[in-house]
């Protein structure tokens, strides 16, 4: 009996210091993991965090820039409802996202089924659609704004030559938004194309082939498979095809500086003015988080429908 209780407590012994290395290591574990996060969470909180809460301390005042700050609570987002001027540009800021959203997504996903077949100069197409993404906004802007000159533009040559009137294109309040979504689109659509494709491609060849077999069409193909697979992918470019709609800037500001008579003033033009021309940095404060709630709703929603349809 001695001898057994031995075995039994060495037994015991055994396993409670194999327990505690194992706790030890598992510590470590944990603690190298955070040690690895640490920059990443600290550059998170520096340059993101920070200025956001920052941000909206200065929405809550009366801020200049270089005056001592005048708390006034809420009353930087009251005034919002009562500016005419805030609200036209949040509505022309939906007008371009409606105009620009659809038909990125259309144009990148014809693209991506295009080019996903295996036909000569594939590569070579891939990359020229790809090309205009490596090119800044604003220099493509200000290339693009030659391209829409009334009496120089190639644009306008080219209608010449096909013996139609010229256009003026950056200069007419009928045309002038419509000329910034061409250029938004022409530099957004390839960069879309590559990750509807790669969705696409990641789709089971197994899927196709049985619908082959079954005698499926391109148009049965596309509905029933490439559609409801790539749905994942899908939300994720028109998340992010929504968010920089409402964000966008610099082609604006380059293009046309939100004329002619104000016809493509959105929002983030005007709390560019507010902020940097008037310096009122608390109301153009308060109308960026009013931006950035919109953004996160709509977002929401987006991700409120992805969700139900794979419910479905």
């Amino acid at each position: 009996m001695a001898m057994l209780k031995q075995a039994v407590e060495a037994d015991t012994r055994a396993a409670t210091q194999t327990h505690k290395k194992l706790s030890r290591d598992r510590l470590e574990e944990i603690v190298v993991g955070y040690l690895f996060l640490l920059p990443d969470v600290l550059g998170l909180l520096v340059f993101v965090v920070g200025p956001m809460l920052f941000a909206f301390y200065v929405s809550l005042n009366k801020w200049d820039g270089f005056t001592t700050a005048e708390f006034i609570g809420v009353k930087n987002y009251a005034v919002l409802l009562r500016d005419q001027r805030f609200v036209d540009s949040l509505l022309r800021t939906v007008k371009y996202t409606l105009g620009f959203v659809p038909t990125a997504y259309v144009l990148s996903l014809t693209l991506a089924l295009l080019l996903n077949r295996k036909a000569w100069g594939s590569t070579f197409f891939r990359t020229s659609y790809f090309m205009p993404v490596a090119i800044s906004l604003v220099v493509a802007s200000i290339v693009w704004r030659f391209m829409f000159a009334p009496s120089y533009g190639f644009l306008n040559f080219v209608l010449q030559t096909f013996g139609l009137p010229k256009s003026q294109w950056l200069g007419s309040v009928q045309t002038a938004m419509f000329s910034i979504l061409i250029v938004t689109i022409w530099k957004s659509a390839g960069y879309f194309m590559i990750i509807l494709l790669a969705g696409i491609q990641d789709i089971p060849r197994e899927y196709f082939e049985a619908a082959i077999i079954d005698s499926a069409g391109p148009w049965a193909l596309f509905r029933y498979i490439i559609m409801p697979l790539l749905k994942p992918t899908s939300f994720f470019v028109i998340a992010i095809l929504t968010i920089n709609s409402l964000q966008a800037f610099d082609q604006i500001y380059v293009l046309t500086r939100g004329g002619p008579a104000y016809s493509t003033y959105t929002l983030l033009m005007y709390i560019y003015e507010q902020a940097f021309r008037f310096w009122r940095f608390g109301h153009a404060a308060a109308m960026s988080f009013v931006l950035f709630g919109i953004i996160l709703i709509l977002t929401l929603i987006q991700l409120h429908y992805f969700r139900a349809g794979e419910a479905d």
